[in-house]
């Protein structure tokens, strides 16, 4: 693991597209704001986690299972927008 000091406004790259920034620091809390390209997932760890754990049970489902699944989406279409489009930021 690097670990870095960094004061507030001071930055870090990883790689050449993502720049984690100190935004503010309050006691024992440090607030980063992250630029990183569309393409890329940022996620805080125990929302990754979660969204890893859903992915496995899904990947667990029986085939009956997943009836309705589709229509819950979105009831009038049936998906939940255009194949390959992601959530937007």
């Amino acid at each position: 693991m690097l670990v870095l000091s960094r004061q507030r406004d001071e930055s870090i790259m990883i790689g050449d597209t993502i720049v984690i920034t100190v935004v503010d620091i309050r006691g024992d809390k440090v607030r980063l704001g992250i630029n990183a390209p569309a393409e890329i997932p940022v996620h805080r760890q125990e929302v990754y986690e979660a969204i890893q754990m859903e992915n496995l049970r899904a990947a667990r489902l029986e085939p009956g299972e997943a009836r309705g699944l589709r229509s819950a989406a979105d009831p009038k279409t049936g998906s939940r927008g255009k194949p390959g489009e992601g959530p937007r930021r």
